[in-house]
């Protein structure tokens, strides 16, 4: 029988129904965080900002603009604007966050510790370089998309450098801004006090507990879905696809205790595992079936949800993303094989794991 622990925080008090959408929340939010420490121990931490400013860029270009009218954005001066989006769709995900307005031209934002991005004593092991490249992905370019070349983005502090969190404001100025004006650093500034009546609301008829439960679980999902295919472009398919996999194997592993045991795992075999797997990829919002091939167990997976909308992934994508499903597998029970024995990315109509029994002997080489 698998061993259980007290530890399923992750959906202690979360309705049955919410459970496996909340579990995947949480395991795409542990494995970008991972992908964050991999660069950070193994490229070193220029790479890792690279990468995060090729994320953040990248979710920019696709979610700010087209994200405005359905958080009810539209008409506030600029600056306003940009810290209500930061405080509404950060706080759809789970993130702690205030807004504070001090003028139509002057609007803050405070990410409140514990950081969401950076989970536990993952902070420490963040540079400030790396916290800096989403700044210069995102919050730099919000002028820019909005076609105001006066708006720019003011950082008072960051949690990296053991100040009160990630904090500070948008600001138009009187002039243009050049590119290296649009954000700046001047760290000691202290927010002004958050008010949480005076604050922005998501629009009440549109957000429904169940469209904001999705909204969780796509929040940290969204991440992932940027952040694998930038480890591709920037270094390499084969680096990137073993980054990626090594990272997904330590996060799998670290989490399959907890996932275990929000599913209801009662046993260790290799049709328990394919049922944990498929309560997994249902919570995703793919589905999955489970049959039997003589000794072995097939788990068919329709669709990739994670990678809905993006044309032809790299292959190094779904091998990177596979440590995941390897990591929990080899927690579950080290002595079955998990193998990929087909693909979406390949053509096929949907993605397959074999498992089974490990022969009797059989060494391992991971």
């Amino acid at each position: 029988m698998a061993e259980q622990t007290s530890g399923a925080g992750l959906v202690q008090g979360v309705p049955p129904a919410e459970r496996a959408p909340r579990a995947v929340a949480d395991l795409y939010h542990a494995y970008f965080t991972g992908l964050i420490l991999t660069l950070v121990s193994r490229r070193g931490s220029g790479d890792a900002a690279r990468w995060m400013h090729a994320v953040f860029r990248h979710q920019h270009h696709e979610k700010f603009l087209s994200s405005f009218e359905k958080l009810g954005l539209s008409g506030m001066p600029h600056a306003v604007a940009c810290a209500a989006y930061h405080y509404l769709s950060n706080s759809i995900g789970g993130v702690g966050v205030e807004f504070m307005k001090e003028s139509d031209r002057k609007a803050w934002v405070r990410f409140v510790p514990p950081r969401w991005i950076y989970m536990g004593a993952a902070i420490c092991g963040v540079p400030s370089e790396v916290s800096r490249g989403f700044l210069t992905g995102w919050y730099a370019q919000n002028g820019v998309s909005l076609k105001n070349p006066r708006l720019g983005f003011v950082c008072t502090a960051q949690t990296v450098d053991g100040q009160h969190g990630l904090a500070g404001y948008f600001m138009e100025y009187d002039h243009d801004l050049a590119p290296e004006e649009r954000l700046v650093f001047r760290p000691g500034e202290i927010p002004p006090p958050f008010d949480p009546d005076a604050a922005p609301r998501l629009p009440a008829g549109d957000w429904t507990s169940e469209r904001l439960a999705r909204a969780y679980r796509n929040y940290a999902m969204e991440y992932v879905r940027s952040g694998l295919p930038r480890l591709m472009e920037l270094f390499g398919e084969t680096e990137g696809a073993h980054l990626g996999h090594l990272t997904g194997r330590m996060i799998g592993a670290q989490l399959y205790k907890d996932i275990a045991n929000a599913a209801g795992v009662q046993n260790d075999d290799a049709e328990a595992l394919a049922q944990l797997l498929a309560w997994i990829a249902e919570g995703e919002g793919d589905s999955a079936s489970i049959t039997r091939d003589g000794d072995s167990v097939l788990l068919s997976r329709t669709g990739w949800r994670l990678m809905r909308g993006i044309a032809n992934p790299s292959q190094g994508v779904l091998e990177a993303w596979n440590g995941l499903i390897e990591g929990l597998a080899m927690v579950h029970n080290r002595f079955l094989t998990i193998d990929l024995i087909a693909r979406v990315d390949h053509g096929a109509p949907q993605t397959v794991w074999r498992i089974q029994q490990r022969p009797h002997g059989a060494i391992v080489i991971a």
